[in-house]
């Protein structure tokens, strides 16, 4: 794809550090709600590209732009994956104790890798999550749902962020990966401060790897019918070490996007009453659903990371090489020039890029979408008169940089037995 000749504004050299005023992302604000608002000042101000921070001292480019963010997605001669090329932890700018470090450092993982490396272990991750039995995880979920389901039933009240949406995809990732239940929420724990990006993200980040590394020595010794297994057959001939590190992406993006899908969907069913009608009377199907609300509200907001091969203009920005940019996915699904004139996506419309774009679009979208759906169909049917039970300005939230997800979506229903 060519990209027109432009002229570098002026105040375009902010990810270099010469700005400390960039907008930051990090922190309580902006929450899940004030991202479109967010989104829109900076479109105002800036245009398609942004400078922003993601810590304090750490610069960056957030892409919002839907044209923009697909060039640079496509784009890995101009646009590499390989965070070694960032400048600023060159420069002893950024440590690697960083919040930030544990998402944006170097792994043998297929996120991480350009070209034919980065082809040779996608094959890999792909073609392991194809060999999935689609039928028996749908199963698994249901049967999961059901359960969880019929835990808290019988209260009345439930936080279905911590009750339900979280727990769901968390035993579905111990399950696919044979997992003990005591392992597995020790993964699921390291996983979730992981992106947190907070004081203890680094910590999060080594218990992670550390599970990781066990798991896949377990199974070089002793294979068995999971994901681990899988990989290590797969005729990629990936390295312990790459699988470690492939199952981590797969987890660290995997696990986060999936609750936040559940959880953000729920949220519109219970505050949208016409969004819950025109699926309750079957105008809108679930899968209708869940791509409004990808749409609306991508699971991650701001997906990391490309960063500069060279010095080149982006949008009339100025953009060193080394610099790092985010694919705004959110605020590329609000651009003006890809919307209908009243802002409202069209059903059945999937043009939208909250599953990324180019060569390192999520492979994993098919079994996340089957574990989406299948959680808000399960909970839909059994429990059809759930109610927000706070006003929904309350609803806290996430403060992660990545993405805004909502910390507790809390309901009330009329008690049933748990067998019901």
């Amino acid at each position: 794809m060519s990209y027109p000749p432009q002229h570098a504004h002026p105040a375009s050299r902010t990810p270099g550090g010469r700005c400390p005023t960039a907008p930051a992302l990090y922190g309580p604000e902006p929450d899940g709600d004030g991202l479109p608002a967010f989104y829109a000042e900076l479109r105002r101000e800036y245009g398609p590209v942004a400078p922003v921070t993601l810590a304090p001292g750490v610069s960056a480019w957030l892409v919002i732009g839907h044209r923009e963010v697909l060039h640079v997605a496509r784009e890995e001669q101009d646009f590499s994956h390989d965070p070694r090329r960032w400048s600023l932890p060159r420069e002893g700018r950024v440590l690697p104790e960083s919040p930030v470090m544990p998402v944006l450092g170097w792994r043998p993982a297929l996120l991480y890798a350009d070209g034919q490396q980065h082809r040779r272990m996608r094959t890999a991750v792909s073609e392991t999550i194809a060999g999935l039995d689609g039928h028996e995880l749908r199963r698994g979920v249901r049967a999961a749902a059901e359960e969880l389901i019929a835990a808290f039933a019988p209260r009345g009240e439930a936080d279905l962020v911590a009750h339900y949406a979280q727990k769901l995809p968390s035993r579905t990732v111990v399950r696919l990966l044979g997992l003990d239940e005591r392992t597995g929420q020790q993964l699921i724990w390291a996983i979730t401060g992981t992106v947190a990006a907070n004081a203890d993200s680094a910590n999060a980040g080594r218990r992670m790897s550390a599970i990781l590394a066990e798991l896949v020595a377990d199974r070089r010794r002793a294979p068995g019918p999971d994901l681990a297994s899988a990989l290590l057959a797969h005729p990629a001939d990936l390295s312990d070490d790459e699988v470690q590190h492939n199952l981590a992406v797969m987890f660290l993006a995997g696990h986060h996007t999936t609750v936040n899908w559940i959880s953000a969907t729920l949220r519109v069913l219970l505050c949208d009453p016409a969004f819950r009608s025109s699926l309750t009377g079957g105008h809108l199907t679930v899968d209708d659903a869940l791509d409004l609300v990808l749409w609306r509200h991508p699971p991650t907001q701001h997906l990391p990371a490309r960063y500069a091969t060279r010095d080149l203009v982006l949008a009339g920005r100025a953009v060193r090489a080394g610099d790092l940019l985010l694919l705004g996915l959110a605020g590329a699904n609000q651009d003006p020039d890809v919307l209908p004139e009243n802002g409202v996506p069209v059903v059945g419309n999937r043009s939208h890029l909250s599953f990324g774009a180019g060569p390192h679009t999520c492979p994993a979208q098919d079994p996340a979408r089957l574990i989406t759906r299948t959680a808000v169909d399960t909970l839909h049917h059994r429990i059809p008169d759930l109610r927000i039970s706070v006003p929904e300005p309350d609803l806290p939230w996430l403060r992660s940089p990545w993405s805004k997800g909502l910390a507790a979506l809390p309901v009330r229903f009329a008690p049933r037995p748990s067998a019901a």
